[in-house]
């Protein structure tokens, strides 16, 4: 038994048997149908359809896969890619795109072609969890032959439809369960140890090594702060263990990382990081946040495009 976790053996990887025993010991928590499919429903458009672009295997009618598309897409528009709950369990990733498609399409889609894909992991939605139903990570495998049946659903839609973004922008969030559960259960999956950082209290984003783009970095912060804290940095001048370039801002090789932020040749490339656990953030200001941010993001793309 793993000392840290009551699944698995110290020191050994888990084996079929007890991936198996982790899934056996998820439950349903909320429901995707009532909270994700029932919202789609009801949107509406003149410029966007919401269409079905595969559904996961664990239960094909429960778990229906959903995207955002323009009905006509604009050829003299860039290209927006939006993806939220690729880790089911951040819901403001979720719920935030797809108040942005309620609230803020009409306008936006005058300025840009934006593709949205609200729960890229509708499972991890239900069981608020990290992984998926096989004890995969969604957002460390966007490669090709992809173990995660998520990413690579994701991955093969946005392919299909030749959507070229100049912007991509991923939403997620830090919980205080990374560090209770979720790389707790890493360690163990794994059998290597993981170090537990100080979860930021607030909003950060996560640039790209290689393109970190941080003025418009700095302007999705700025835009942010006027509807919630930013999070400062940890006695080492860290966040989540990486040193900050700029306010609020730390980078990550997204590729190297086969994050899902990383699987396009975006140009503006972010994932933003909110904290609903906070005491000085509610749930509603946790997806303002996220809808603040995609805002942001296409101001500053199609201005400097």
């Amino acid at each position: 038994m793993n000392s840290l976790y009551p699944i698995g053996r110290s020191g050994i990887p888990w084996n079929s048997d007890e991936k198996q025993q982790w899934f056996n010991a998820q439950s349903i928590k909320r429901s995707y149908h009532d909270e994700v499919i029932t919202r789609l429903e009801q949107f509406s458009s003149l410029t966007h359809q919401c269409v079905q672009y595969g559904a996961l295997p664990q239960d094909t009618s429960r778990y229906p896969l959903f995207a955002l598309v323009p009905t006509h897409r604009k050829e003299n528009l860039p290209d927006v890619l939006v993806t939220g709950g690729v880790h089911g369990y951040e819901t403001s990733g979720v719920q935030g795109a797809i108040d942005f498609a309620f609230d803020q399409l009409p306008h936006y889609s005058e300025l840009a072609n934006i593709v949205i894909l609200p729960c890229i992991s509708p499972w991890g939605y239900e069981t608020i969890n990290r992984w998926g139903a096989n004890a995969v990570d969604p957002n460390r495998n966007f490669f090709p032959d992809s173990p995660s049946i998520e990413a690579k659903s994701a991955m093969a839609f946005v392919s299909s439809i030749g959507l070229k973004p100049l912007l991509h922008i991923d939403l997620h969030e830090t919980t205080d369960s990374d560090n209770s559960e979720f790389r707790p259960a890493l360690a163990a999956r794994d059998a290597i140890e993981q170090g537990v950082w100080q979860v930021p209290d607030g909003f950060y984003l996560v640039a790209d090594t290689h393109k970190p783009e941080i003025e418009f970095q700095r302007a999705v912060i700025e835009a942010v702060k006027q509807v919630t804290h930013v999070a400062p940095t940890d006695a080492q001048q860290k966040i989540i263990g990486v040193k900050i370039s700029s306010d609020g801002v730390i980078d990550y090789d997204k590729k190297a990382l086969n994050l899902c932020a990383g699987f396009t040749e975006a140009t503006y490339v972010t994932t933003t990081e909110v904290y609903p656990d906070s005491d000085n953030a509610t749930p509603q200001e946790c997806n303002l946040a996220q809808v603040t941010a995609i805002k942001a993001a296409i101001d500053y793309v199609v201005t400097v495009k």
